[in-house]
């Protein structure tokens, strides 16, 4: 498969399952990479690499490792905030915050092709402005206790009932969420389950990442 067809391929499709996104602990190019290689074996569909670290050459580093690793699967791998690493090492997108690059911007810089997600916190209003701006996919959250983001903003599920019925593109939701509470947004209009702590910091990530997959499929069996 080259290049401009796994990337079309990979934009084009309705983004569903499980999000899994690295919780930027130091562990090293081998470790991460077998952390995620687990993560897909059990299920996740997208990866996001998020580390917020100052070393450059490190950060580079292991993202060439895992972007090797997700060729090989077909999974995308995202990288948080930084569209400049992201062109750099052909990554198949970025997912951009508060602070970060606009979407036009980052549009321009990795191509149409690439896959651009937005966090929208508990804002439909940032939502709406991130889908006609082109993102290809918003995120809401935090939605629970978070150890990654424990003075993140709240999100309810009425949001996502809201967005789900006016956005077109796929949402995700974000924030403390476990195999137990998953479901219940996943019915309320969430297409992507991300999660960090949940995936990364179990015993068993292939275990832990497959649980969460199967939420999906009971959705699908029961609709």
């Amino acid at each position: 498969m080259t290049r401009l067809a796994y990337l079309t391929r990979a934009a084009t499709q309705r983004l569903r399952g499980l999000y899994a996104i690295t919780g930027g602990d130091a562990l090293g190019a081998e470790r991460i990479a077998q952390a995620v290689t687990l993560a897909i074996e059990g299920g996740a569909t997208l990866i996001q690499y998020r580390d917020k670290s100052t070393d450059v050459v490190q950060r580079e580093a292991e993202v060439r490792v895992l972007l090797e690793i997700c060729r090989s699967y077909q999974v995308p791998l995202i990288i948080n905030d930084d569209v400049d690493l992201a062109r750099a090492v052909g990554a198949d997108g970025v997912h951009l915050g508060r602070d970060d690059a606009g979407v036009a911007d980052a549009r321009r810089t990795l191509g149409r092709n690439a896959i651009i997600g937005v966090s929208c916190y508990n804002l439909l209003a940032r939502a709406r402005a991130a889908e006609a701006a082109g993102a290809d996919y918003v995120a809401f959250g935090r939605f629970f206790v978070s150890r990654t983001k424990p003075h993140a903003v709240m999100a309810d599920l009425e949001l996502l009932r809201s967005a789900r019925a006016e956005l077109r593109i796929p949402i995700v939701a974000i924030g403390g969420i476990t195999h137990a509470t998953g479901a219940r947004l996943i019915e309320a209009g969430a297409d992507m389950l991300a999660v960090v702590e949940g995936v990364f910091g179990a015993d068993d990530i292939r275990g832990a990442a497959h649980r969460y997959a199967q939420l999906f499929e009971q959705q699908e069996k029961a609709s």
